[in-house]
């Protein structure tokens, strides 16, 4: 097999392998430009997604097809373009030979990982079955269900057991990032309006919003008066944020935080990610997070045909800070490994390292409420949510779901509706309520005692 970067056999067009339809994915193909070439785009899911607004879906703001699109859809113009509907289980580097969990084989030249990250919940994965993030469509639905469901549980419950209630209008949140913050002052308007508008027997009163992080303050990558005014942002909304506080357990009937076990038929996890298998695929070194140590031009030491990018990289900028794992460092880095592979197959200069542009940070709390880091200047309030709904708007993919989602986020400022309230998902011995419900969201003694 040939040493150099773009090698491949006489009379036939190199073999591009792109391995994920995220951002940077995405972004590659708009890199490589016309390149004339064979791609290969392999995803497990057969849709792109937005995850920024996911948490928009599980507090029923959103429709999960608001912020997704199919992948045939966006690159259906690229005439060479393969799309596999598959997952990968591991990488020959030697052979050039991605496999796949069908038992295909795809053979590359150049090859592109754009994995993504996973929850990590520090050794305790037993967790997640008690305590789910959201990081796809499924997880956001589901947490859509658990938060509906305990709503509808707490009305048909308003009498037979005042502690049960309690649970099931407690909903705590583990991770202070923007994530968390921004599922914490989602679920505190869902909660807020709904229940005052909709429910005769819950009212805002009776809902409880915990905020768990283990830091001493909101928002870590945030300047701290803009994570202050986050957190005082939050508290006016009826969210409890509590700082500092560890997390030793999760189980069906809550959370215990330090000495303290808070009982809660909710809780969503948005504390930690760790980097896909990527590393172990290619036998090479890993940071903490099991990120792949790239080289500056984001390939992989000692193998210049294998590029990794976004959350599966790590990376750092020209002052020694960590690129973040963001969206627009995802897409900046798929553009710069695209124009590198173009450059490489045309015989021209390649760009060089990458370099990181921070265009700033944001993270929104609720309705009116958001924070923006530019770096140069900060804003708060309504001047930065508009900017961060703008720049949202921006980012998503296709005519169709910007228009969507401007329309409906315009309908629920308006008149305070989140449409997509929709229980989906029950298995069939869960079609009736409450006691299956409560079976679900409750502990066993519970379940038992109402069944």
């Amino acid at each position: 097999m040939p040493d150099t970067p773009s090698a491949q056999l006489p009379g036939r067009k190199p073999r591009i392998v792109i391995v994920g339809a995220g951002f940077g994915g995405l972004s590659v193909i708009n890199g490589l430009g016309r390149v004339d070439a064979e791609i290969t785009l392999i995803d497990r899911q057969n849709h792109h997604l937005f995850q920024p607004l996911l948490y928009q879906v599980a507090t029923a703001a959103l429709s999960p097809a608001d912020i997704a699109a199919p992948i045939r859809s966006i690159v259906k113009r690229h005439r060479q373009m393969h799309v596999l509907l598959d997952t990968v289980t591991g990488i020959d580097r030697e052979a050039r030979m991605v496999r796949l969990q069908s038992g295909a084989t795809v053979e590359y030249d150049s090859l592109v990982l754009a994995t993504g990250a996973q929850h990590s919940y520090f050794g305790n994965d037993h967790w997640a079955e008690f305590a789910p993030g959201i990081k796809t469509i499924d997880d956001a639905t589901r947490v859509r269900r658990k938060i509906l469901l305990a709503l509808e549980c707490a009305e048909t419950n308003r009498q037979e057991n005042v502690a049960e209630r309690k649970e099931f209008l407690t909903f705590v949140i583990i991770g202070g990032g923007p994530t968390g913050v921004e599922m914490a002052g989602a679920i505190a308007e869902l909660t807020r309006h709904a229940t005052s508008m909709e429910f005769r027997y819950v009212t805002p009163k009776c809902v409880r919003i915990i905020l768990i992080e283990a830091g001493n303050r909101l928002l870590a990558n945030f300047p701290e008066d803009l994570a202050h005014s986050a957190r005082r942002s939050l508290e006016m909304l009826g969210v409890d944020v509590r700082l500092g506080g560890r997390v030793n357990h999760i189980d069906a009937t809550g959370v215990v935080v330090g000495e303290d076990r808070i009982k809660a038929a909710t809780v969503i996890w948005a504390a930690g990610v760790q980097a896909s298998p990527a590393a172990q695929w290619l036998d090479s070194p890993a940071d903490k997070a099991g990120r792949v140590c790239v080289a500056p031009d984001m390939s992989v030491p000692g193998h210049p045909e294998i590029f990794v990018i976004g959350d599966t990289a790590a990376i750092a900028r020209a002052d020694g800070r960590p690129v973040p794992s963001i969206a627009p460092a995802a897409k900046q880095q798929g553009l710069h490994v695209g124009r590198t592979i173009a450059a490489r197959l045309a015989g021209r200069a390649v760009p060089g390292p990458f370099r990181y542009r921070d265009f700033g940070t944001l993270a929104t709390i609720g309705r009116k409420r958001a924070v923006v880091d530019f770096g140069w200047t900060r804003m708060k309030g309504l001047p930065a949510w508009l900017l961060w709904s703008t720049a949202h708007l921006y980012f998503l993919v296709g005519f169709r779901n910007r228009f969507v989602v401007g329309t409906t986020w315009m309908w629920n400022y308006l008149t305070f509706d989140r449409g997509a309230r929709l229980i989906t998902g029950l298995a069939p011995n869960e079609k009736s309520m409450p006691p299956p419900t409560v079976v679900d969201l409750a502990h066993g003694e519970n379940a038992r005692r109402l069944g």
